[in-house]
């Protein structure tokens, strides 16, 4: 099954329109309620994450998952034991083609190269859409959705689960009343131990094909991406994000959760430019750099300042691997017990510390022990949806206020492939001026027969 083609420069077209047409401070705000009072749910991946999502959707008392999806036929096994009663496809096409008119919503839980065809598709067809996070694998794909989900009215949520817990939902209040004074600068931080065990990959890809095993439908596994021989242990199920065919590298995978308190707190918009350093291997290896992310990156970007900020412009800077926060910005915290994933806003008053999943610290914590928190209740993410589905408060990572950030989170991707080159970025042209060469990496040609529309 094909779907209708759409071209490069059309899609860029209206994509850059987005921006002029339809404010970002859009919302999707239409709920559905099914004639039994329920939202009938299809899952699109059941596998890894995709289990834990699927666990979160059977325990929301007015969600029935209807349908489910996955190309490894293992997965979908299993899940099917978990609700027996679901329809199951192999083809998320074919799902949503025959359950148009038997379901409300989707989740998609895939591979971040196939995040945009399933998720606008289902957008166009009308559905409410729960897609993990990054939104897309492209710039350009990241716009386009966005702009449909406007446009379609639909309820969305970005999967970034702990912008509903309470840490977050604290450290945005915190910045939004100044706690520590305006902000001047920013280090964002992904260092966790072992985890880029998924992204240690050397490459370059396999040459020699190996046979799929019986249960995975290789070519669905591929969809948008181009052929890639299958090879066992470096694509499915999990080291899929160290190909740049596939993922977006650990700046892409964490990003959105790092960047999300900072985002929603100081009501960032685009930025003006963006830098990447990577590390010196990876730079000096054409092989890995025709195919895989670095496993070590520092982006630096320019925000223009607002009312919340020290400056007309702000500094944020990203690091992983091997590159960490200077070690006196540690320091205000614990340069040995420094959260390996958080982020610090450095303030004209003080500093606030955002571990990732946790309150925030303010600094030094003498000053501000006797600042009233706000006080927040535990949310779940993913009935935060389902209830704004069915006509309850908007949710909190809908697609019209996180397409943006996570727009600004793969410009840092597109500069990791063209280190030390500063990008000036144009977001209502979607250009860089200043190195027009990296506009090639906006936007993915899809192989024949998965082109979108």
């Amino acid at each position: 099954m094909n779907l209708p083609s759409f071209s490069r420069r059309r899609f860029l077209q209206s994509a850059a329109a987005a921006v002029v047409v339809s404010p970002w401070l859009s919302s999707s705000s239409r709920g559905a309620v099914s004639p039994n009072g329920k939202l009938n749910h299809a899952c699109i991946g059941v596998g890894g994450m995709g289990w834990g999502d699927l666990q979160n959707f059977l325990q929301h008392p007015k969600a029935q998952v209807v349908a489910l999806c996955d190309v490894d036929a293992q997965n979908l096994k299993k899940a099917a034991e978990a609700v027996p009663q679901a329809r199951l496809y192999a083809d998320w096409r074919e799902l949503l083609e025959k359950e148009t008119d038997r379901i409300d919503s989707a989740n998609v839980t895939v591979p971040d190269h196939m995040h945009f065809p399933i998720a606008y598709q289902a957008i166009q067809k009308g559905k409410h859409v729960y897609c993990q996070k990054p939104l897309c694998h492209d710039v350009g794909e990241v716009r386009a959705l966005a702009q449909a989900a406007i446009q379609k009215n639909v309820i969305t949520q970005l999967g970034t689960q702990m912008a509903s817990g309470v840490g977050d939902r604290t450290a945005v209040q915190l910045l939004r009343a100044g706690a520590v004074g305006k902000i001047k600068h920013i280090f964002l931080c992904a260092n966790r131990p072992g985890a880029v065990e998924n992204y240690r990959l050397k490459g370059p890809r396999p040459s020699q094909a190996t046979q799929p095993p019986d249960f995975l439908q290789w070519d669905l596994w591929l969809g948008t991406a181009p052929v890639r021989p299958y090879a066992p242990e470096i694509y499915h199920p999990v080291k899929w994000r160290a190909w740049l065919d596939f993922g977006t590298g650990w700046s892409g995978d964490i990003g959105c959760h790092i960047f999300d308190a900072v985002w929603k707190g100081l009501n960032l918009k685009a930025p003006k430019s963006v830098t990447a350093k990577v590390q010196q291997s990876w730079q000096e290896s054409s092989e890995r750099r025709a195919d895989t992310w670095p496993q070590a990156n520092h982006i630096t970007w320019i925000f223009p300042g607002n009312e919340l900020t020290a400056d007309s412009e702000l500094i944020i800077e990203w690091f992983d691997g091997e590159f960490y926060p200077p070690r006196e910005i540690r320091a205000l915290y614990s340069v040995d017990d420094y959260p390996t994933e958080s982020a610090m806003l450095i303030g004209t008053d003080g500093a606030m510390l955002i571990p990732s999943g946790t309150v925030p610290f303010l600094l030094p914590e003498d000053k501000f022990k006797t600042l009233p928190r706000p006080k927040f209740g535990n949310r779940n993410h993913y009935h935060h949806f389902i209830d704004a589905c069915l006509g309850g408060e908007k949710t909190e990572s809908h697609f019209a206020q996180t397409g943006p950030m996570t727009e600004a989170i793969l410009l840092g991707t597109v500069a990791l492939r063209h280190p030390s080159q500063k990008l000036e970025w144009d977001a209502v042209r979607m250009k860089f001026p200043n190195y027009p060469t990296a506009e090639n990496l906006l936007r993915r040609h899809y192989r024949t027969g998965w082109t979108v529309s």
